[in-house]
């Protein structure tokens, strides 16, 4: 019992979590997944969260819906990603200073508000495709979904502090 929400948390942190995998990569660091392994990971991942709810043929209907979304918020963090990484690129030949000379902080603000609103409506739509499927479950999943929560908020505050403490080495 302990093992299934130990894989489904697991699974659930590394679906649910782009703090996690935010970072950028140190010298050390290995190169990143080509696409086809990036999406055999996502497959699994879903695979592994879906078991670890152990879910009813009743509820194996709403299912879908909660994949697509989950789908659908990683593309979408993609794309801010590349985005990010773009505009890093565009700058790296800049030192220092002239980044924050050049630095424009309403569009900054207005970057970050975009960026803020479409992270919100992600979050808005995987709430909307996991709304009917938790109402189907039983009071054990409801506390499993809970445990994978709960699993799933601290490791991304730890990943958080994982990287404040990288980015506070490097400089």
């Amino acid at each position: 019992m302990m093992k299934i929400v130990v894989v489904g948390a697991t699974a659930l942190f590394l679906t649910a979590s782009p703090i996690a995998h935010a970072q950028t990569p140190s010298p050390a660091t290995p190169e990143r997944l080509n696409v086809a392994d990036r999406n055999s990971l996502m497959d699994l991942r879903i695979d592994l969260v879906k078991a670890a709810l152990q879910l009813t043929p009743e509820q194996e209907k709403y299912w879908p819906a909660v994949e697509s979304a989950i789908r659908a918020r990683a593309e979408d963090r993609k794309a801010r990603v590349a985005k990010i990484q773009e505009t890093v690129g565009r700058r790296a030949d800049e030192s220092r200073f002239e980044v924050m000379r050049n630095r424009d902080p309403i569009a900054f603000l207005h970057r970050r508000s975009e960026t803020l609103a479409q992270r919100s409506a992600d979050l808005d739509k995987l709430a909307e495709a996991w709304q009917p499927l938790y109402q189907t479950f039983s009071p054990e999943q409801r506390r499993h979904m809970a445990a994978l929560a709960l699993f799933v908020l601290h490791d991304m505050s730890e990943s958080v502090e994982r990287r404040r403490a990288q980015s506070e080495d490097e400089d």
